[in-house]
């Protein structure tokens, strides 16, 4: 399976989950990150780990997909 097709294939409910909580840990350190007030540089640091730790697993939860014998099941 190509790359392309992998990321456009459907993704479990559970990664979707995950890829929604990376999102949001990626945007909080974005803020931590971006905030005009002085803050100590290990609070700082601790951003920048968030965007990390957010955008890897966003990626890595995009990536998963059903097999082919598998359907996702809606309720």
């Amino acid at each position: 399976m190509k790359l392309i097709d992998r990321l456009k294939a459907p993704t479990p409910k559970f990664f979707k989950i995950l890829r929604n909580v990376g999102l949001g840990l990626a945007a909080a350190g974005g803020v931590i990150i971006a905030s005009p007030i002085a803050i100590p540089a290990i609070v700082v640091t601790i951003g920048g780990y968030l965007i990390v730790a957010g955008s890897v697993a966003t990626a890595v939860s995009q990536a998963v997909t059903t097999s082919e014998g598998e359907k996702e099941k809606t309720n």
